[in-house]
């Protein structure tokens, strides 16, 4: 089954759904894993103390030098539901919300990702609407395989390590924390 997606600009909401050959306990890891870089996110290192709800919480370049998002956990269930807010750091937008939640099907589990309260209109609107099907299939990918998507491998990783080079110095890890 392929990533499906539903942007409704109306209620400000995008939703994208996958199922995946997989446990609920691999999905969640590779959502909120903190040891080690998230290849299905944008090849970038979650930062947070803890789970708790209102932790401030950063996604930094493997480097650590630049944060490309910064956000609040809103939610942190295992297996079940991780749940926060974003804001991107080179923009001057509103934040959104980033839900995910896994249910357990026959099989494996489907895994939804619903970006709300999207600022319509802005670059974090746009980049919300292409990236939750990325994301989607690239930890589905990560799951069943251990490797994420051709196409993620070979262009985005290669842009990723490159980023930081044309990084905007408001970006810079120092700015954020």
């Amino acid at each position: 089954m392929a990533t499906t997606k539903v942007i409704d600009e109306a209620a400000r909401k995008a939703i994208y759904k996958v199922f995946i050959r997989g446990t609920a306990q691999q999905v969640f890891h590779e959502l909120t894993k903190t040891d080690d870089i998230q290849k299905a996110i944008f090849y970038c290192r979650m930062h947070a103390e803890n789970y708790e709800p209102g932790t401030t919480m950063s996604m930094r370049s493997p480097d650590g030098k630049y944060v490309s998002m910064i956000g609040k956990i809103l939610e942190y269930t295992p297996y079940t539901r991780f749940a926060h807010t974003l804001k991107f750091t080179s923009y001057d937008d509103p934040e959104c919300t980033v839900i995910y939640d896994i249910t357990e099907q026959d099989g494996g589990v489907e895994l939804t990702l619903t970006c709300e309260n999207l600022p319509m209109g802005t670059k974090t609107a746009k980049n919300m609407a292409s990236g939750g099907t990325p994301i989607c299939n690239n930890i589905k990918a990560i799951v069943e395989t251990r490797k994420p998507t051709f196409v993620h491998r070979t262009l985005f990783m290669a842009l990723i390590k490159i980023a930081g080079v044309f990084s905007p110095k408001k970006c810079r890890t120092q700015n954020w924390i």
